[in-house]
């Protein structure tokens, strides 16, 4: 028995937007997708401001949201993936968003550290 790999041309994004429970993305091959925004929660507990602060990366494949520290690939969105993210790593962003801390990663594990003993 043979099996044979599919590859699919994933279109990139022109344009993303979101409501207060929906994300949109344009694609290059005309196509308009729409999500849950409750899917990202990242997404769900930012501004308005926020959330239309994107832009695109790697061929338009990815969309970065820089004030969020969220990243999202096109394929995973036509795909159906919501997000991957634990509820800790979750909790860790929203309790420094809520605090005004730099919501990167390395900022995350910075204030950790520095709080270990606390």
């Amino acid at each position: 028995m043979t099996t044979s790999i599919v590859e699919l041309d994933v279109p990139g994004a022109t344009a993303v937007s979101a409501t207060e429970d929906t994300l949109t993305a344009d694609l290059t091959d005309g196509r308009t997708i729409s999500v849950p925004l409750a899917w990202y929660p990242r997404l769900l507990h930012a501004t308005p401001e926020e959330r239309d602060n994107w832009e695109l990366f790697a061929d338009a494949q990815h969309i970065h949201w820089p004030d969020l520290d969220e990243d999202l690939s096109v394929e995973g969105l036509l795909a159906g993936r919501p997000s991957g993210e634990g509820g800790e790593s979750f909790r860790r962003w929203l309790e420094a968003k809520r605090a005004g801390r730099p919501l990167t990663l390395d900022a995350l594990r910075r204030h950790d550290n520095e709080h270990r003993n606390d």
